[in-house]
């Protein structure tokens, strides 16, 4: 498939700015493979169409306070820094984009607040450094500075300045790993009552952890679909988790359902050759589009992603390219919410 099979138009005004205040009350399109029915419902109903022994595979990831406002030495000039990814912790080395990128170079220490300091120890990209914090104390005081001082990275397409209920609203329940710097946003329309539900119901719940990092809002640049490449992120999935997927799978009784496009790609990259999960911890850089074959996914709770994205991709492949099309025209009919702070969808 083409770059271009996956373009549309949306309207600004249904690019939400902030999520739903009772979160399980967005809008939820679901998706019949089988049938090629489309249902418009609310998040809340989730319930009807789980049954026990079902399993719903999320995210537990944690978006942290990655966007740093300061000063450059000498000059007292102001610059943003952009935390990245952790690189060496006993070191405090930090891999980050810098602004304005032209005016710090190697060597230059940069000041935030009081008590604060890092220095640049290299140049990665034109935008990126490597920075070291001078900082005298254990890396956890660090990371609790960071979350006192730094602002949440609200994605690009959202045009407000983050705020201090970020650091609430840009978060699912299920948060818990530090470590990203996009929040696995179809985790965002749950609510501990209806987690409660589900459970009640005889549903699991079982964390995978995948660290999203800035690269998820990178455009693809490429037409040929087969030269894209994605950045590299950071995954865990446990034994625990493996497990419970695998006895599942085997029963083929029950569904496994992934939470997001972040949980698809973790349990998708933990494919064995026998076709079943295996645990594990590392890097994960893997695409997938249209005609993938998915070996554990059996349903994906998703949210409706920017034209052009790899997310939309993912879904596609999974949803089958026209009919999750058509429910994106659909969507925009039915004046659903696109993008992060938006709507649901459910594909079976």
């Amino acid at each position: 498939m083409k770059l271009t099979d996956f373009r549309f138009e949306i309207d600004d005004h249904k690019v939400p700015e902030k999520p739903n205040k009772k979160r399980d009350t967005a809008k939820l399109m679901v998706l019949d493979r089988k049938t090629r029915s489309i249902e418009h419902q609310t998040f809340s109903d989730l319930p009807q169409y789980m049954n026990a022994g079902d399993l719903i595979i999320y995210n537990n990831t944690k978006v942290f306070p990655a966007k740093l406002k300061g000063k450059k030495e000498k000059t007292d000039a102001d610059i943003e820094v952009f935390l990245l990814r952790e690189l060496m912790p006993e070191n405090m080395l930090w891999d980050v984009l810098v602004e304005p990128a032209r005016k710090i170079r190697i060597g230059n220490k940069l000041y935030f607040g009081d008590d604060l300091v890092a220095e640049v120890v290299d140049n990665t990209t034109s935008r990126g450094r490597t920075i070291r914090f001078l900082f005298d104390g254990p890396n956890e005081e660090l990371y609790q500075r960071l979350d006192e001082i730094g602002d949440m990275p609200l994605p690009p397409y959202i045009e407000r300045e983050a705020n201090k209920d970020d650091k609430e609203y840009y978060q699912t329940i299920f948060a818990k790993e530090r470590g990203a710097v996009a929040a696995p946003t179809a985790g965002m329309h749950f609510t501990e009552g209806l987690v409660n539900t589900l459970v009640d119901k005889g549903v699991g719940f079982l964390p995978v952890t995948l660290h999203i990092g800035w690269g998820t809002f990178r455009s693809v640049e490429v037409e040929d679909l087969t030269k894209h490449r994605m950045d590299s992120e950071n995954y865990t999935i446990t034994r625990d988790t493996s497990d419970k997927i695998n006895k599942v799978l085997k029963s083929k009784k029950n569904k496994v359902v992934a939470c997001g496009t972040s949980s698809v790609r973790v349990m998708e990259t933990s494919v064995m050759a026998s076709g079943l999960s295996k645990p594990g911890i590392g890097w994960t850089d893997k695409f997938i589009y249209p005609e993938y074959s998915f070996k554990i996914t059996e349903g994906l709770i998703t949210n409706f992603h920017r034209p052009e994205s790899t997310l939309l991709m993912l879904v596609a492949a999974f949803g089958g390219y026209d009919f999750v099309m058509e429910a994106y025209e659909e969507a925009k009919k039915k004046k659903y919410n696109f993008f992060s702070f938006g709507d649901a969808m459910l594909i079976l």
